[in-house]
């Protein structure tokens, strides 16, 4: 049985759409940018509903509130690593200025025994849909075209 993870794709209409995406934190992600941005999204376990841990994983991620109302489901895509990915889509203007991850724990540098705790997300920003084509991990792109075909 694959993974589970879901997923909320919040998205503005400001000047051309634009959506939320977050840089993953930690010494691995820190030199890579394209290519490197998620969906604010995670892992769940069944009978926890996708919806349910879209909007838990995205508070935990961002530390912002979503915004209210119903969301559209976008489906599910199959990722390389093998993890399924539901994802939902909402509309909203969210201020990032209080922006905040929850963080994790791991030995760093390698082979030094010290734990060092790093955010899980280091960065959220508002992408046009032509930016996030370029800094989404490629195997979430099927949710932006997801999102365009809807609208």
């Amino acid at each position: 049985m694959p993974k589970l993870s879901a997923a909320l794709l919040v998205y503005r209409r400001i000047e051309g759409l634009e959506v939320l995406l977050v840089h993953p934190g930690g010494p691995f992600w820190a030199r890579k940018d394209d290519g490197a941005w998620s969906i604010p999204k995670g892992e769940y376990l069944e009978p926890e509903q996708p919806r349910a841990a879209a909007y838990r994983e995205f508070e935990e991620e961002v530390g912002i509130a979503p915004p209210q109302g119903d969301p559209r489901e976008l489906g599910s895509s199959r990722l390389h690593s093998g993890k399924v990915v539901t994802c939902f889509a909402i509309e909203g203007d969210l201020d990032l200025s209080n922006f905040r991850s929850n963080t994790f724990e791991m030995k760093w540098p390698p082979g030094t025994g010290r734990v060092r705790t790093f955010p899980e997300v280091d960065r959220a920003e508002w992408f046009s849909m032509a930016e996030a084509r370029v800094k989404l991990s490629p195997g979430q792109l099927p949710f932006l075209d997801r999102l365009s075909d809807g609208l």
